[in-house]
């Protein structure tokens, strides 16, 4: 799923993948190129790519991180300028492959993304990280008599939300018609859209009293904040794969097996922990990204 997606980055990225037809490698290179999206989630999880493919295969590998947007990371994958990247199945579903989302299960889901993508781009989907990062309706959390767990709760609820969201959370299909159409949430007003980075202050500040986030947020560790369980399943899975160039698979030997080691390795809990790390306390991402593979080794 994307985020807030700068100018400054696109066009950065758009200037690499235009570099790209005079520095593309040919397939008996050894340079393994790893991409990622701009923002901190995505550039989380191709630093960990990078370190994962450098010691399991020991060969150089390039970090085209931060490229941009949905669209320009998978342009950089169809030209070869990169070699795999992560990517979310709703997103490929609706964003790249102009589907309508008519299946709210992750295993139909994920079947229907590989299918389309072997058949039009010759691009190859691994098995997930175990990472599902959909939206999430985020409340200040409450004790005793007044706590809310799920939408249906909230729903429920005599209460008049103030909703915060992000600016695409209005216009998407999958998005705050979604949840209208499967709750029914009594709202005060329109929505209040703003910079996604804004919206936990925006909650904690009491602007506002629910907030269209993110599963994976690193601010959901706290626990101030309650993330309500969508029972009703009105969001379309969004669960976090590699996509890999077939070529690549192919030609550099063991490069699937490297991969193939970090599917499952994850949850949401600990990708909202490698978020906190990086934009709450601001820790290195190679740090962070060598921190987890050392953890998840020790298992």
């Amino acid at each position: 799923m994307d985020r807030a997606k700068t100018v400054a980055a696109g066009l950065t990225a758009l200037l690499l993948i235009s570099a790209g037809a005079c520095g593309r490698r040919g397939v008996d290179s050894p340079v393994i190129r790893i991409g990622s999206k701009n923002f901190t989630e995505q550039v989380v999880l191709g630093e960990i790519v990078a370190q994962q493919v450098e010691r399991r295969l020991g060969r150089p590998v390039e970090r085209r991180l931060n490229l941009g947007g949905t669209l320009l990371a998978h342009q950089a994958l169809l030209s070869g300028d990169i070699d795999v990247y992560p990517e979310y199945t709703g997103t490929a579903l609706s964003a790249v492959l102009k589907l309508s989302v008519d299946s709210n299960d992750p295993s139909a889901t994920l079947t229907r993304v590989r299918n389309e993508y072997e058949q039009r781009f010759q691009i190859n989907w691994l098995e997930p990280l175990g990472i599902d990062n959909g939206f999430a309706m985020v409340v200040k959390t409450r004790s005793g008599a007044a706590s809310i767990r799920t939408l249906s709760e909230a729903a429920a609820s005599p209460e008049a939300w103030q909703l915060g969201d992000g600016y695409e959370f209005e216009q998407r299909s999958d998005g705050l018609a979604a949840l209208n159409r499967a709750y029914g949430l009594r709202w005060a007003g329109t929505p209040r859209s703003m910079d996604l980075g804004l919206l936990y202050r925006a909650l904690e500040q009491g602007q506002v009293s629910m907030i269209a986030a993110n599963a994976t947020d690193g601010l959901l560790t706290r626990g101030d904040f309650t993330a309500l369980a969508d029972d009703k399943h009105a969001f379309p899975p969004y669960e976090v794969c590699l996509a890999v160039r077939e070529s690549s698979l192919a030609n550099i030997p063991g490069l699937r097996s490297a991969l193939q080691e970090l599917s499952g390795r994850f949850t949401n809990q600990s990708m909202q922990r490698l978020n906190y790390l990086a934009d709450v306390e601001h820790r290195p991402i190679p740090e962070i990204a060598a921190g987890f593979l050392g953890a998840d080794s020790a298992r």
